[in-house]
């Protein structure tokens, strides 16, 4: 493989050339953003007295600039957007509480799938791939439900859980959770410390406290921006704006993140035989936009490049790409067009260490018997 052993020789160089942190740059792309979502926000409420059917106009802009500023929380949590670490912190919370996901927690977990890119044995995707085995061993009802709740047209509804339904529930239920555990131990054994019950419960919502905390000061700041909100606009033009437009932007961040590593026999093997330049590589994908959606997704689409390394923030992606051009010839292509194939690519086959669709399965299956 001698593209991969040339960029592990130039990895080194291409993170000194181009991991290279403008704060200047990082505050207007802020500025901007913050801007504009301000101006469609104003704007959607005076023209909901008109008429709901102007929503049709405004909703879906503000979905676009609510993906961009998931996509600048989402360098903020690699510590990229800004120089240094207090503003990619500030902003990265700011932006999280604005697109409804506690950026903390989420970049832990973001993070995660950075560390075991291509490794399916370890991280499944956003979508909980399942492998071939799995799929098989699964009734024909639940392979039809399987299928079907990962159509295009359900990523708006997708896109709801994600972002708005998920991060309330689960801190409302591992806080009652937490409550529980801590009142039963207080009267099983009233002398035990508050912090020792604390410290000693455990959760799959958040594996520290601070990941709790963040949880909590994030909603806390958004639900008291929904009340606020309420007041000044009404609540009806309030959540008909931010559901429809939350709803779309998430959507629209699933299928890009999908479409990223899901696509028709991008690398996917086990832990065994995993390298991660591999999976920069040929398990991740350049997904070719036009300039304007470039734009919307701050460059995300230049997949292979943030994958070398997630130092490289979105204004320098593209410059670097041009640069070691020679050296990506082998990362898959994708273009708009493209997207619904690679959206039924939803499954792993464990044996030929890659992602195929259903459809591929079936023909597998098919030739078997």
């Amino acid at each position: 493989m001698p593209t991969i052993r040339r960029i592990k020789q130039l990895k080194c160089e291409i993170i000194r050339r181009h991991a290279n942190s403008s704060d200047l740059i990082a505050w207007f792309q802020v500025i901007v953003v913050l801007a504009a979502l301000i101006s469609l926000w104003t704007a959607a409420v005076m023209f909901d007295r008109y008429s709901h059917w102007l929503l049709l106009v405004t909703v879906p802009a503000i979905s676009l600039f609510l993906l961009r500023i998931f996509a600048l929380m989402h360098e903020c949590g690699h510590g990229c957007l800004f120089r240094s670490r207090w503003p990619n912190r500030a902003v990265g919370f700011l932006f999280g509480v604005i697109s409804g996901m506690p950026q903390y927690v989420w970049s832990q977990h973001h993070n995660y799938h950075h560390a075991t890119n291509g490794n399916w044995e370890k991280y499944r995707g956003a979508i909980a791939t399942l492998s071939v085995r799995e799929f098989a061993a699964l009734s024909r009802s639940k392979q039809r439900i399987y299928q079907r709740t990962r159509h295009l047209l359900l990523a708006p509804v997708g896109g709801f859980i994600y972002l708005l339904f998920n991060p309330r529930y689960t801190w409302f239920k591992g806080t009652l959770q937490l409550w529980q555990y801590v009142l039963a131990g207080k009267m099983a054994k009233p002398a035990t410390p508050l912090r020792t019950l604390t410290a000693s419960f455990k959760t799959g919502y958040w594996s520290s406290q601070r990941e709790y905390w963040h949880m909590f000061w994030n909603n806390l700041a958004l639900l008291s921006i929904w009340g606020v909100m309420c007041w000044a606009v009404g609540a009806g033009t309030f959540f008909s704006i931010y559901l429809l437009s939350g709803s779309l932007a998430g959507g629209a961040g699933l299928i890009l993140f999908t479409v990223q590593h899901n696509f028709e026999h991008a690398y996917a093997t086990d832990t065994k035989h995993w390298d991660y330049d591999i999976g920069a590589m040929r398990g991740t994908s350049f997904l070719v936009l036009p300039r304007w959606l470039n734009w919307f997704t701050a460059n995300i689409g230049y997949h292979h490049v943030h994958h070398i390394s997630a130092s490289i923030p979105n204004y320098c992606l593209v410059r670097c790409h041009k640069e070691y051009e020679a050296l990506f010839t082998e990362v898959p292509r994708l273009s708009l067009k493209c997207i619904y194939h690679a959206l039924e690519c939803i499954l792993w086959d464990e044996a030929a260490e890659r992602i195929i669709s259903i459809a591929e399965y079936r023909q597998q299956v098919a030739l078997a018997i």
